[in-house]
C-alpha cells in the first residue's frame, strides 16, 4: 500500500478491510469494510464538545479527517472488529471535502503558520469600521496569546475548521499577529481519485456544509 495517508484508505476500501488505521500519535480512522466510520484527532473537539449543530458526530469526523489526511506520520492499520460508530464514508468524500476546505482557507489567507501559531489579536486597529462574524467575535475575546485555533475551538464548542477559516479572516484583515501575506501561487491541484475508489457522497457534503452554516459561520 501507499504511504500517503488517502493512498491506504483508498487500499483498505478497495479490499474492504475492518480494522483501526492509526496515524502516528495524530489520531486514527475506524475502518469497517472499507468505509470510514469514525475518525478522531488530537487537534479537533469530539462530537461531545461541539455545541449548537445536529450532525455533531458527522462534523467531528470531517474535522477530524481534515488533519488526519494532511498529516506525515506513518499510517499503521491493524485489523479488528467493527467500531459500530457513525456513518459509513467513502474516502473519496472525505478527500473532497478536505479539498473544499482547503481552497477556502487558502483564499482567506494564504499563510498556513496562522492555523498553528497562538492567536494573538492586535492592540490597535487601523481600521475605522471592522465587521466580524460571531465566531470570530469569540476568538478575539478568548484568545489568551497562548492558545492556537485549535484549542480555541475545543474551549468554544466549535469545530476545529470554523476556528481556523475565522483566524485566517482575522490575520487578513490584520486583527491578529500574523507574518506579511505571502506572494499567493497557483492553486494546489484537486486531488485525482482513483476509478476503484467508491465515489463521493456529495448528498452528505452538502447536509454537512449546511450543518457548518447552522454552527456558526464558516
Amino acid at each position: 500500500m501507499t504511504d500517503d495517508i488517502p493512498g491506504v484508505l483508498g487500499a483498505l476500501e478497495s479490499e474492504r478491510r475492518t480494522g483501526l488505521l492509526r496515524v502516528g500519535d495524530d489520531g486514527a480512522f475506524h475502518v469497517e469494510h472499507g468505509a470510514v466510520v469514525h475518525a478522531e484527532s488530537r487537534h479537533t473537539p469530539g462530537p461531545d464538545d461541539l455545541s449548537g449543530s445536529d450532525l455533531p458526530a458527522l462534523l467531528a469526523m470531517f474535522d477530524a479527517a481534515y488533519f488526519l489526511l494532511g498529516s506525515t506520520a506513518e499510517p499503521v492499520f491493524t485489523e479488528g472488529p467493527p467500531n459500530g460508530a457513525g456513518r459509513r464514508i467513502s474516502v473519496a468524500t472525505l478527500v473532497q471535502e478536505r479539498h473544499r476546505r482547503r481552497a477556502r482557507l487558502d483564499a482567506a489567507w494564504p499563510d498556513a503558520r496562522v492555523d498553528v501559531d497562538p492567536v494573538v489579536p492586535v492592540r490597535r486597529v487601523r481600521r475605522q469600521r471592522v465587521i466580524l462574524t460571531g465566531v470570530q467575535t469569540e476568538i478575539l475575546i478568548n484568545a489568551d496569546g497562548r492558545r492556537a485555533p485549535a484549542e480555541l475551538a475545543r474551549h468554544l464548542g466549535r469545530t476545529a475548521f470554523a476556528c481556523l477559516l475565522a483566524v485566517r479572516g482575522l490575520a487578513a484583515a490584520s486583527l491578529i499577529r500574523a507574518a506579511p501575506r505571502p506572494v499567493s501561487g497557483p492553486p494546489p491541484p484537486r486531488p485525482a481519485i482513483p476509478a476503484e475508489w467508491a465515489p463521493p457522497d456529495y448528498e452528505l457534503l452538502d447536509r454537512l456544509r449546511t450543518a457548518l452554516v447552522e454552527l456558526g459561520p464558516c
